[in-house]
C-alpha cells in the first residue's frame, strides 16, 4: 500500500480534495487537528494551537501515528493523509518553537511514499473557525513544509491550481 501525503498551507485546498477522493472510494484518513481544536473548545481552551503550542503538537503527534499504524491494517492500493506526522514540527518551526527530538524521530520512523504540496492559493483561501492564519501566514507555512518535507529526504510533488477533479487526476497519474 503506497501511502501518500497531501499537505500544505491552510486554505490550499487539501481536505476538499481527500473528501472528493474518499467519495470515490480510496482509503483516506482525515485531518486530526481540526478534531483536537474542537475538543478543546468544549474544554474552553478557544486556541490550543496558541495557548499550549507543545501539548497541541503532541496530540497531533499522537493522533497521526495512530492514523498511520491504523491505515497498515487495511487494504488497498494507497491511502491518503490530510497532513503528514512531519507537518507537526513544521508548524513548530514556523512559530521558531523548540521541540523534543522525539518530532523528527517519529517523522523518521513513520515514513511515506509520496508527498504532494498543496501551494497557496489566494482565489480559494478562506478563513473559519478552525483556521485562523491569514494568506500571508499560510505562504510562510507552506515554506516551512516544504523545508521540513526536504530535510527529510522527500521529494515535493506541487499540485497545480485547477478543479478538484484536475488536481485529483493529477494525483492519481502521478501515483500510479
Amino acid at each position: 500500500m503506497q501511502k501518500i501525503v497531501l499537505t500544505g498551507g491552510p486554505g490550499t485546498g487539501k481536505t476538499s480534495i481527500i473528501d472528493e477522493l474518499h467519495k470515490r472510494g480510496y482509503l483516506c484518513q482525515q485531518e486530526v487537528s481540526r478534531r483536537i481544536i474542537l475538543m478543546a473548545r468544549e474544554n474552553g481552551i478557544e486556541q490550543l494551537f496558541l495557548k499550549d503550542p507543545l501539548l497541541f503538537s503532541k496530540l497531533l503527534l499522537e493522533g497521526r501515528i495512530q492514523q498511520f499504524k491504523d491505515a497498515l491494517n487495511k487494504k488497498g492500493d494507497f491511502v491518503f493523509f490530510d497532513r503528514g506526522i512531519p507537518d507537526v514540527h513544521a508548524y513548530m518551526n514556523y512559530l521558531a518553537i523548540e521541540y523534543p527530538e522525539l518530532y523528527i524521530i517519529k517523522s523518521n520512523k513513520y515514513t511515506y511514499d509520496k508527498v504532494f504540496l498543496m501551494p497557496p492559493w489566494q482565489e480559494i483561501y478562506i478563513t473559519d473557525n478552525e483556521r485562523y492564519e491569514n494568506f500571508e501566514q499560510s505562504l510562510a507555512i507552506h515554506n516551512h513544509l516544504k523545508n521540513t518535507y526536504n530535510s527529510l529526504g522527500y521529494d515535493t510533488i506541487e499540485v497545480p491550481f485547477g478543479s478538484i477533479d484536475e488536481r485529483i487526476d493529477f494525483i492519481l497519474k502521478t501515483v500510479r
